[in-house]
């Protein structure tokens, strides 16, 4: 029995939260009207570093750019004043433009004739140190490790000469010095001309002496940022490599290609281990490849990869050197009667993430977004439709090669949303909450919400574990909202700030930013 006081009554269960409202916070290369996208400015990664102050961006042309988190620093104060504060500053982050590199270049294989581009696949923070940034880096073969740190630039100042008449190595610049013209030589190596007895006409002393000798003095009052490449690791893969992933014990990584998986330590670059080989011994018989793979989050021994086949396997470093068998199996099956030509290539899995606290896998292939929870491989936990009003357009998708297209996919850092992108520049957003019927579609442009669809959605049956989420899947010809849809423009890199509700998408060479 309950007292009178109520005190002991169970409090109701908390249904979902409501859908978040975006808007357009900023945008980084934006385009004019008309203007030529270079394909070299494409972006190819977005990353968010975990403490979500710094975000990395890569490009086809090779370059890695930097940008920092300003809003943080403008709010900042000392801790007293902070405490006196009885609100909190909520301020969406803002980010300016910190610094870039070039990490990698063109390549030729002279054994295999087989030219290597620059396009940065994928990168990936690592622990910071002494002030100092850290960040992986790859594209289809060589990995490289960078350091970023800011460098404090020497200048020599206070002279007894004019600064004007001297050169940054300390050398004196003198027309006399640096001529061109023969000068008129005796026998024995003398000048005839008087004028070059001395360094220079300018550098002789005032006849009355100088007042006061000045010796000069090294200031470093600016800062340069500086990235200095630590440490390459090549040749290793024969096949692209297609993902990059830092272990939680801060000194190990991976890397994986088609058909393999290495084991990296950061200071060792000569060196990896394969622990995973699914290359079989006769090519013809090889059925599946690898397409993705991350470490978990926490567990150091633990790390999931994806494959061609819609399947994810989750493997224990610890059962033996080479991870041929693995510990779970996440695939789920296909109702019978719906196999076609596109099945193998709808199914396959273009990228998988770990929550932030390890407990879901989040995936996506061409059709769909899949929420998988580890303890339970009986199938998906989630499954939400992101392009199933494009399946009466397969056919065309396969010729124009768009069925290929690897989306990427992405979590909140409180895990109770996922987000992916699209084509005609949309990127949808889906409540996984138990209950939630939240689902977003937004534009990667300054007004995110032009596209959206004025009519509430219908909340589904929640009878089913398994909730998908569609709108305007009926017409073949347009979008999720009714608009017609461009298979050339595309969102496939987006990530999703570590603690905040913000998301950092790529059109293009564009970057856009948006917060709820």
């Amino acid at each position: 029995m309950n007292g009178g006081d109520g005190g002991d009554v169970a409090a109701a269960p908390a249904g979902p939260p409501p859908p978040l409202d975006w808007k357009f916070s900023q945008v980084f290369g934006e385009r004019t009207a008309g203007e030529e996208v270079q394909e070299v400015d494409i972006i190819s990664a977005i990353e968010f570093d975990k403490s979500g102050d710094h975000l990395a961006t890569g490009d086809r042309g090779g370059r890695v750019v930097l940008f920092e988190r300003t809003d943080k620093k403008e709010n900042g104060g000392n801790r007293k004043d902070l405490e006196k504060t009885d609100y909190s500053i909520s301020r969406h982050p803002e980010f300016r433009y910190k610094t870039e590199f070039q990490s990698h270049e063109p390549e030729f294989d002279y054994l295999k004739s087989l030219e290597i581009e620059e396009k940065i696949n994928k990168i990936r923070w690592c622990q910071t140190a002494n002030g100092a940034l850290f960040l992986l880096s790859t594209n289809d073969k060589t990995i490289k490790f960078w350091k970023v740190q800011e460098k404090k630039i020497k200048k020599i100042a206070d002279m007894s000469m004019e600064p004007s008449k001297a050169t940054g190595n300390g050398n004196v610049a003198s027309p006399s010095v640096t001529s061109s013209t023969p000068k008129p030589q005796l026998a024995n190596g003398g000048y005839t001309d008087k004028s070059y007895t001395s360094l220079s006409n300018e550098l002789l002393f005032p006849p009355r002496g100088i007042s006061s000798l000045r010796l000069p003095v090294v200031t470093s009052n600016e800062t340069n940022l500086v990235a200095r490449c630590r440490r390459v690791y090549a040749h290793a893969h024969d096949y692209h490599i297609n993902s990059i992933s830092n272990n939680s014990d801060g000194e190990t990584f991976i890397s994986a290609d088609d058909l393999r998986i290495n084991l990296w330590n950061l200071e060792i670059s000569n060196q990896s281990f394969n622990i995973v080989d699914v290359k079989p011994a006769n090519m013809e018989d090889l059925t599946e490849v690898i397409t993705s793979a991350e470490f978990h989050p926490t567990h150091c021994h633990t790390l999931a990869y994806s494959s061609s086949k819609g399947s994810i396997r989750l493997i224990d470093l610890r059962q033996s050197a080479l991870c041929d068998k693995h510990s779970k199996l996440f695939e789920e099956q296909e109702a019978p009667g719906t196999r076609s030509f596109f099945t193998e290539i709808i199914a396959s899995i273009s990228d998988i993430k770990f929550g932030r606290d390890g407990r879901y896998i989040l995936s996506r292939d061409y059709m769909t977004l899949k929420l998988w929870d580890i303890n339970m491989d009986s199938g998906p936990v989630s499954t939400f439709q992101v392009h199933e009003y494009l399946r009466p357009k397969l056919c065309d998708l396969y010729e124009n090669d768009s069925i290929f297209d690897k989306f990427e996919c992405c979590l909140s850092g409180d895990g109770q949303r996922v987000s992916t992108g699209s084509y005609s520049n949309l990127f949808r957003v889906f409540g996984c909450h138990s209950g939630s019927t939240e689902a977003t579609t937004l534009e990667a442009s300054k007004n995110p919400m032009r596209r959206q669809v004025q009519t509430p959605l219908r909340p589904r049956s929640l009878s089913s574990i398994t909730r998908a989420v569609r709108r305007g899947g009926d017409s073949p010809g347009v979008d999720a909202n009714g608009n017609s849809f461009d298979f050339t423009t595309k969102l496939l890199h987006l990530a999703w700030h570590p603690t905040e509700n913000s998301i950092a998408c790529a059109a293009a060479n564009s970057l856009y930013m948006y917060y709820a």
